[in-house]
């Protein structure tokens, strides 16, 4: 079964048989080789599990396309999100707000890459561990979560906070499954994120 996204496009239960495919890592990281992998990037993930209280999330069986995102890629989703994010979409419409998604799903190889470029500009593991999960600890790889902005604004920073579009967020958000993960003072070790929610079935 199809529907319409926020944007026009189909949402798309299949990801076989549509963009999301190609986020997928192929062939798929397993625990053991994910684990290997932090170590090399001087991250113990048992360790890392108890320090933030972080759970490695597993990667949705099924995708589903829910539309392009600010930069023009797939935006991927489970079923279930992707659904509630269309809907909450269309409320905020109707309310005369626009949101805007930034990043959907993430595979482990793709959060993997993102510490190795920062790692490789300069940046110390320790920065990038307050503004990123480590690899197989972001809630992006479940397909729910959703980093979400306002069309003209900057993608992904704290001045969100002060916008239209966070304000409704922060009224309405709850009602169509979508919490804020990382508010004020988590106990998680990263950077506050008014952008960064998740949905949460009940």
């Amino acid at each position: 079964m199809n529907a319409s996204s926020a944007n026009g496009d189909t949402l798309n239960e299949s990801d076989t048989l549509s963009p999301c495919a190609q986020l997928r890592d192929d062939p798929p990281l397993s625990l053991s080789e994910l684990k290997t992998r932090l170590l090399k990037l001087g991250i113990n993930a048992d360790r890392y599990a108890r320090t933030t209280g972080l759970s490695i999330e597993s990667e949705p069986a099924a995708l589903t396309y829910a539309g392009r995102d600010r930069y023009k890629r797939p935006l991927c989703l489970t079923i279930n999100a992707a659904r509630a994010w269309h809907t909450m979409c269309q409320a905020a419409v109707r309310d005369g707000i626009l949101l805007d998604a930034i990043s959907g799903y993430r595979s482990y190889a793709y959060q993997l890459d993102i510490f190795e470029h920062k790692l490789a500009q300069g940046q110390t593991l320790a920065q990038i561990l307050t503004v990123n999960a480590a690899p197989g600890f972001s809630e992006h790889h479940s397909g729910e979560a959703l980093d979400i902005g306002m069309p003209g604004e900057p993608p992904v920073d704290e001045s969100f906070e002060r916008t239209t579009a966070f304000a409704w967020l922060q009224r309405h958000a709850r009602t169509f499954g979508f919490h804020l993960s990382f508010p004020r003072n988590n106990p998680h070790g990263i950077v506050y994120e008014p952008w960064h929610w998740r949905w949460r079935a009940g």
